[in-house]
Order: C-alpha cells, then sequence, then structure tokens
C-alpha cells in the first residue's frame, strides 16, 4: 500500500507519516517498506494524472507491505491508527483465504482430472474457463459508420 493511501485511512498527513517512519527507520527493513524509483513514480503519475510541477509530491512514495503496515501502528498513536491497522490486517487475512481457496479449488480439479478418464474432460475444461479472469468488456465504436459500395 502507497502512503498516501494509508495517511488518507489514518486520517493524517501524508507529510507526517512519512515524518514518523523516518524518525523509525529500524523498524523498517526493506521487505517491510521500500520507497519507489523514479521510473515507478514518473509510470505512475502518468496513469493517474497527477501533479504538475506547482502542485502534489515532488519525490516518490514509499510502498508498505502487510508487515510494513503492522509495523505502523507501532509509530502512529492514535487509537484510529490501530482500528485502521486491525481493519488492514483482516483485508489481508481474508485476501489470502481467498487465494488460498482458490489454488485449493484447482489442486482438487487436477486430483479428479487424474482421477477420472477423459468423458470428463470437456467438463474439466469448462471448469477451468469458469476459473479464468473475464476478458475486459469490447467497446462499443463511437462515430458514424460509412459503408463503401463498390
Amino acid at each position: 500500500m502507497l502512503d498516501v493511501d494509508l495517511a488518507n485511512l489514518y486520517n493524517v498527513n501524508t507529510g507526517i507519516l512519512v515524518q514518523a517512519v523516518k524518525r523509525n527507520l529500524d523498524r523498517f527493513p526493506s521487505d517491510f517498506m521500500f520507497q519507489l524509483s523514479n521510473e515507478e513514480f514518473e509510470n505512475l503519475k502518468s496513469h493517474f494524472g497527477t501533479s504538475s510541477l506547482w502542485g502534489g509530491r515532488r519525490y516518490p512514495p514509499f510502498a508498505f507491505t502487510e508487515q510494513g503496515v503492522a509495523m505502523l501502528s507501532s509509530v502512529l498513536h492514535s487509537k484510529r491508527a490501530v482500528q485502521v491497522n486491525v481493519e488492514i490486517m483482516r483485508a489481508f487475512v481474508r485476501l489470502r483465504q481467498i487465494l488460498s481457496s482458490h489454488a485449493d479449488l484447482a489442486r482438487k480439479l487436477e486430483q479428479l482430472e487424474k482421477k477420472y478418464d477423459s468423458q470428463f474432460r470437456a467438463v474439466f475444461d469448462a471448469i477451468r474457463q469458469l476459473m479464468l479472469p473475464e476478458p475486459e468488456p469490447k467497446r462499443k465504436r463511437v462515430g458514424y459508420l460509412t459503408e463503401v459500395k463498390k
């Protein structure tokens, strides 16, 4: 999660959050938090259309892993920080459960496929298709279409 998003959740200024982290850098090793590279920052800005020369941030944001988010509650001393951390940790747990159940489903499907003969291959293929992410919807063309007759 990016520092600006966490600051919004904690209801603090991004500078305050970053300052608290910098005062406690020993609590945030590189697998807990890292700063985006300039290239990543430029890419992020181009995707979201942020910041001109005179507004917005001028340095790359910090990104926090799950462990870094958990550590934030030790440097931000407020009831809101504790409540937000609890909810973020619950979200991470739910995300892991979803990913785990998807992996379990794929593993069980593979076991069933090995157990039964080719008569069920079409069923397994259909289930696999349902497990794939949905493709982006096709956009309707805007404007007038003209037919060219020969």
